[in-house]
């Protein structure tokens, strides 16, 4: 499989998991459009929509980096416009873009509960739909959330209510789309991490290095990402999948390569349900 030629908009792609998914597509010659807000570079987050185009194609793939709010609605319309209009049309969408505090009821502003709403559920669900026109003519169209299983257990949501409801929207997204669009031959689905992620927004909000060295690569999503793309958009949907039994079933056992210390014992993610076996090697 390849996605030398296919055409990936991804959301919230000027770094981490986002942009990991974007290079792993970039080695095999896809062009990738970079929708995300950064423009100009941040005192604390690395990486802008350009240097992001610069690592892409420096990978082998295109780029195109748009300047990006996924609450704007025009902006998002604009985009995917452009995206078609500069490739030829549109196979993957990946809905990366996301806000996170971890915060109980009565701590959190209203205005960062909007926040989150607006970027992880309108936002996946705006982005979605007006996609749709564009991926109905493509051969194997993919829309993909990075966001959890539908678990529905109070633990996943006592420690961080609004947090929680915003993610879950993304999941929610994807068990009515997969539905609605699979007479479209559509694949929806979503992909979540087992474990914590090496990111910029693990390292500010959940307990700096250590958290960072206890957790694994973005580049296990990217491959599991990868490996979900290769599948028959007419069959494969409305999976909740979660990254390391994705690889596993593509038959990789060594993943000691994603852990960013293995020394250091994984530190499991949210919303990860209790009945899913680990991975053997992982």
């Amino acid at each position: 499989m390849s996605l030398k030629g296919k055409t990936l908009f991804v959301t919230g792609a000027s770094r981490g998991i986002g942009l990991a998914i974007a290079l792993r597509a970039a080695r095999d010659g896809a062009n990738i459009t970079i929708a995300a807000k950064t423009a100009e570079p941040h005192p604390k987050l690395p990486g802008t929509i350009h240097t992001a185009a610069a690592e892409i194609e420096a990978a082998g793939g295109r780029a195109l980096p748009l300047m990006v709010d996924v609450r704007d609605e025009e902006q998002v319309k604009t985009a995917l416009e452009r995206t078609a209009a500069e490739f030829g049309g549109i196979d993957i969408v990946v809905n990366n873009a996301s806000a996170i505090q971890l915060a109980r009821t009565t701590e959190i502003d209203m205005k960062r509960f909007d926040l989150m709403h607006q970027i992880n559920t309108r936002g996946t669900f705006m982005v979605s739909k007006h996609a749709i026109p564009y991926l109905e003519k493509a051969s194997n169209p993919h829309i993909l959330m990075l966001s959890p299983p539908l678990d529905m257990q109070e633990k996943w949501f006592a420690p961080h209510l609004a947090y929680s409801i915003a993610k879950y929207g993304m999941s929610l997204c994807v068990l009515g789309l997969a539905g609605e669009l699979r007479g479209k031959g559509i694949a929806v689905n979503a992909l979540w991490p087992r474990t914590t992620i090496a990111t910029s927004a693990v390292k500010n909000l959940l307990g700096g290095d250590a958290i960072m060295r206890a957790s694994r690569t973005p580049d296990i999503l990217a491959d599991a990402a990868y490996a979900v793309f290769a599948k028959p958009s007419r069959s494969y949907t409305g999976q909740f999948l979660i990254d390391d039994l994705v690889l596993g079933a593509e038959g990789v056992t060594d993943f000691e390569q994603y852990r960013v210390d293995p020394s250091q014992a994984l530190m499991p993610d949210f919303f990860v349900p209790d009945d899913i076996p680990p991975v053997p090697g992982s």
